[in-house]
């Protein structure tokens, strides 16, 4: 499904875990310079899905260039492999 207007896709670029039982979940842009976090309890996780369309206010900046450039590649490798429902 196409993004809403005024949404921005996001593809998921990195998913971690803290000692709290928290999964966090990286959604980038293609061009690897905005970034979506999403900190949610491992037990309400359910389906993790290889994009997002979020609000671009909801996007926060990514400064430093590797780290862009890491987000950049994974996302649009995010792209070519799965559709955005995917479940990954």
């Amino acid at each position: 499904m196409p993004p809403e207007s005024g949404d921005v896709r996001a593809w998921l670029v990195e998913r971690g875990y803290t000692d709290r039982d928290l999964v966090i979940l990286k959604y980038a842009t293609l061009e690897g310079n905005r970034v979506y976090r999403r900190e949610i309890a491992s037990q309400a996780l359910g389906a993790v899905t290889a994009a997002k369309d979020v609000s671009a206010e909801d996007l926060g900046t990514v400064e430093e260039p590797d780290l862009q450039e890491r987000y950049a590649a994974e996302a649009k490798r995010m792209e070519s492999t799965h559709d955005p429902d995917d479940e990954v």
